[in-house]
């Protein structure tokens, strides 16, 4: 056995099906299925039922499963000794990360990253931060979005105010009455746009709300008219001179949606997570 065969047992059972543990993994459903096959020969037991919905673990495949994550975790855990006694940075560096800023900040910040330090691998996941805030401990480091974790160091990256954006123009003394279009992310974004909408219900009549999954997809339906959005301003900084839009205020104050840098104690001594903070810290975000 592997250790790339007992992180792919972790996968099957996170994910819960082998069309999408595929897809994760970067590899061939046949081949995933062909080396479960495997596995579940190597140990002589069944380690999953296939059901209409996921895959289901057997009593035997619990035991399996938490064997293997007992591997994995060592082996992250020696990694992670023999890069902290290293004099070189090296080892493997995890990172959980919102994915507007894994796709707007960091493959910039990760460029040279690697060109500083070409012995340190990266291991990064990206999606919606009360996801990444529920299995923080997973990662070394997490960037989320919202408020910050609170069981965790916190430091406040930068402030993204956020905008309501849309084709035809915010007349003052008038109610606007379009479609608000929206994408899929936190409850907590949610509820600074609504926060808003209430106390603007005199300006701001969304008629229609429109529910798109990507945040990419959202400004595009709204550049072809189709109605408002409420955007941050690190993702429409190329809208603001195209088409009109508002600030978000509540009296006088912005509405910002805060990104922060996470990590638990200890996680600094290692030198390629040390490494890759100070660099963080160094970044200009605008």
């Amino acid at each position: 056995m592997k250790i790339e065969d007992y992180e792919l047992l972790l996968q099957l059972e996170k994910i819960g099906t082998v069309r999408g543990t595929a897809k994760a993994v970067l590899i061939s459903q046949p081949a995933v299925s062909q080396r479960l096959k495997f596995i579940e020969e190597y140990f002589g037991e069944q380690i999953f039922i296939r059901t209409s919905k996921r895959l289901k673990l057997t009593p035997s495949g619990e035991i399996i499963l938490k064997h293997a994550k007992e591997v994995v975790e060592r082996e992250i855990d020696i990694k992670n000794t023999l890069a902290a006694s290293s004099i070189e940075v090296r080892g493997t560096l995890s990172i959980a990360c919102s994915s507007v800023i894994s796709q707007r900040y960091l493959p910039s910040i990760l460029a040279k990253f690697t060109k500083r330090f070409p012995l340190v691998s990266i291991d990064l996941v990206t999606g919606m931060s009360e996801n990444i805030k529920r299995e923080n401990n997973k990662y070394h480091i997490t960037i989320v979005r919202g408020e910050k974790m609170k069981d965790n160091t916190s430091i406040l990256l930068f402030k993204d105010p956020l905008y309501i954006f849309d084709t035809e123009p915010f007349e003052k003394g008038e109610i606007k009455e379009r479609p608000l279009i929206s994408f899929k992310s936190d409850d907590d974004l949610h509820d600074l746009m609504n926060h808003w909408l209430f106390y603007h219900q005199d300006e701001i009549n969304p008629i229609q709300k429109i529910s798109v999954d990507q945040i990419e997809t959202c400004k595009q339906f709204m550049m072809r008219g189709l109605g408002m959005a409420i955007l941050p301003k690190s993702v429409s900084r190329n809208l603001m001179n195209k088409f009109p839009h508002l600030p978000l205020e509540v009296e006088g104050e912005a509405i910002t949606r805060d990104t922060w840098l996470c990590y638990q104690g200890g996680m600094r001594k290692l030198p390629q997570v040390n490494s890759f903070i100070d660099l963080l810290l160094s970044e200009q975000f605008d």
